[in-house]
């Protein structure tokens, strides 16, 4: 194994070695980008559509998001576990390795899904329970009626897609996603307006399209995965029902850590639309829009992250100290630059944004336009953190590195980013600002934390991660 510091990095080898790394994290990371920035374009959709409803309506969105992302996040880290498990075993050449994480992560996305979709049919108690208006209550929970059976097809269709880029092919889930675009669109439109001879079902009308939708997406990676080159060789659907707990453990043992993660962080940003809802339907209106723009430009660095937990997963797969390094550090880079052209771009934005989301009725929905273009500014703030976090977050997982993650994500989000949007949202005279404050602590906090453990494991000859195919090995030998 090679050492995991770099002998020279001006040397014409070692600047080529960064130059070819740069260029294949773009390669890979732009088309998951774009594969991120498509899903949340079906939400942004819906929730533009929703808005012309009333800023209710938004608030109960908003409310309905924050239960269904609160089982879909608990599901995320076990199937996001497939993708470092594929490309470490693809860099080992073990394909049968490959196939069989495939198919642990469509177990537990089928064995997860069928409760957490039944669960979210009971919301609107819950949320009145929590000091919720009873009317934004009962709306979120009809759309949640339409929603909730989306879980299943939309974690199946991430398993898949973790697979594919693994394989270093991950244009397939991006023309996916590019084609069902404009359907869910014109599906939405339909059901929550009446139109094109559909029935007229408002926020109903919304979570089915949604998961219309998801189901679709997910039979058409299915189909790829299964017949077309080069995935079909890998089998990935073969011998479906034979159990395999030895790789579940193993799968479990990296995504629920993740999943404890990223479920810290979102709920984070749960309770705070919390908070705002106590603050009023405004705060909370202008909170969902102005955190729907942060989501839409964090896919880019997401989709980084992504290409950076295959990148680096390779290379432990082939022991390459150094590539893996090259490969954390080369993804923090891009990350970094792309959101810092954003906050200036936010910035500048700022007063024009909200209106998008709100359409006709924005001329009668000023004060939350204005709220939200305060919380942009405020966010802009964060924004750099937020991008840097979730790379090198993505790099650890390749490394395999997920528990000590989750336990910077408790101090981060909950010691810190919590308690200060509590205080400084309810107990101050900034409220919904303060929030944002509290919010953009946490992240920072976070960021710094994980860039560097990355730093720490990959600058030693430490990379516990490097041993990871050995484990695997021995799974397939048994």
């Amino acid at each position: 194994m090679t050492t995991a510091a770099e002998p020279n990095i001006n040397t014409p080898a070692t600047k080529q070695a960064w130059r070819t790394e740069f260029a294949e994290t773009l390669r890979l990371a732009w088309p998951m980008a774009l594969t991120q920035l498509g899903q949340i374009a079906m939400m942004t959709t819906d929730l533009a559509m929703l808005g012309r409803l009333g800023s209710t309506v938004v608030a109960a969105a908003s409310l309905a998001h924050v239960i269904y992302f609160t089982a879909f996040v608990l599901g995320l880290g076990l199937v996001s576990a497939v993708a470092p498990l594929v490309a470490q075993a693809y860099g080992a050449r073990q394909p049968r390795m490959m196939r069989r994480a495939v198919r642990v992560g469509i177990w537990l996305a089928i064995g997860l899904g069928l409760p957490f979709s039944f669960a979210q049919r009971w919301s609107a108690e819950g949320l009145i329970a929590l000091g919720q208006a009873p009317e934004a209550a009962i709306l979120a929970a009809r759309y949640l009626e339409g929603l909730s059976w989306c879980l299943i097809p939309t974690w199946i269709f991430m398993a898949l897609r973790g697979f594919m880029a693994a394989v270093n092919r991950p244009a397939p889930a991006l023309w996916i996603t590019l084609a069902a675009i404009p359907l869910n669109a014109l599906l939405a439109y339909g059901l929550i307006y009446g139109a094109f001879g559909l029935p007229n079902l408002d926020v109903l009308g919304a979570g089915v399209a949604t998961t219309i939708i998801n189901i679709l997406m997910c039979l058409a990676a299915v189909a790829v995965a299964y017949a077309q080159a080069p995935f079909k060789k890998y089998r990935v659907l073969g011998r479906f029902w034979r159990p395999d707990w030895a790789l579940m453990r193993q799968l479990l043992a990296i995504g629920l850590p993740m999943s404890g993660a990223f479920l810290l962080e979102f709920g984070l940003f749960a309770a705070a639309a919390l908070v705002m809802g106590r603050l009023g339907a405004m705060e909370l209106a202008a909170h969902q829009i102005a955190l729907q723009v942060a989501s839409i430009i964090f896919m880019v660095p997401f989709g980084i992250s992504m290409a950076a937990t295959v990148r680096v997963g390779q290379a432990v797969g082939r022991r390459d100290a150094q590539a893996t390094r090259r490969a954390g550090l080369s993804a923090l880079v891009l990350g970094m630059v792309f959101m810092a052209s954003m906050v200036v771009l936010i910035v500048l934005l700022r007063g024009q944004i909200p209106g998008w989301f709100l359409g006709e009725s924005a001329a009668a929905a000023k004060p939350t336009i204005d709220l939200a273009a305060q919380l942009l500014v405020v966010g802009a703030t964060f924004f750099i953190a937020d991008g840097l976090q979730t790379v090198a977050g993505g790099a650890l997982r390749g490394l395999n590195d997920t528990r000590v993650p989750l336990l910077f994500a408790a101090f981060s989000f909950w010691g810190i980013g919590f308690v200060f949007a509590y205080g400084l949202g309810l107990h101050s005279s900034l409220g919904a600002i303060g929030v944002w404050i509290g919010l953009a602590l946490g992240l920072t906090i976070y960021a710094g934390l994980l860039v560097w453990r990355f730093q720490s494991l990959t600058r030693r000859a430490y990379l516990p991660a490097m041993v990871a195919s050995e484990p695997l090995q021995k799974s397939l030998e048994g």
